[in-house]
């Protein structure tokens, strides 16, 4: 016979009241049970003392008897003194709707902000690099750019060719009419 020691709901609609009581794993959560030993009205503000009721005696009987509580009761108890302090969980029961999306957005963050670092430290090592290399690198961009030049010229060649073409067509297109 497995024993819990859980919270079994009571109270009206919108005005929760709990019992502590200790049941058998088997039952319904407001079922049967062995034995109340506490009681938790969540209504009543956190200070009062009215707020959580505990048989400390009769806890620690059915702990050491191997009732094990649930995690809520758990962490009741751990305030009240009565247990250690509750494991950590290490995963939650249910992912948050957009905890995923918030992942991938702070590992694209970090890969961006290790590339920025990464070409942060190249242009550090080519501003430390001797005089002479950094001229050679200097004047290979600047060829490389005037590689690009002229292909960006030609586009642009083009694309005034077609608009004097199309001035052409229009200008024949007017003495044919008049």
């Amino acid at each position: 016979m497995a024993l819990k020691i859980r919270l079994a709901r009571g109270g009206a609609k919108k005005r929760p009241f709990y019992r502590i009581v200790v049941a058998e794993a088997s039952s319904p959560r407001d079922g049967r049970y062995v034995e109340r030993v506490g009681i938790y009205n969540p209504m009543v503000p956190k200070d009062h003392n009215q707020r959580l009721s505990l048989n400390g005696e009769r806890i620690n009987y059915w702990m050491s008897k191997g009732a094990q509580p649930t995690e809520r009761v758990h962490k009741m108890l751990a305030k009240a003194g009565l247990a250690e302090a509750p494991l950590i969980r290490e995963q939650p029961k249910k992912s948050a709707p957009g905890k995923k999306r918030a992942e991938r957005e702070a590992k694209a963050a970090e890969a961006i902000a290790a590339e920025n670092e990464s070409s942060a430290t190249a242009e550090a090592s080519i501003e430390e690099a001797p005089a002479e290399e950094s001229s050679a690198k200097e004047a290979s961009v600047e060829e490389d750019s005037a590689k690009q030049i002229p292909a960006e010229e030609a586009v642009a060649e083009e694309a005034s060719a077609k608009q004097t073409l199309a001035e052409e067509a229009s200008a024949e297109e007017e003495k044919a009419d008049g």
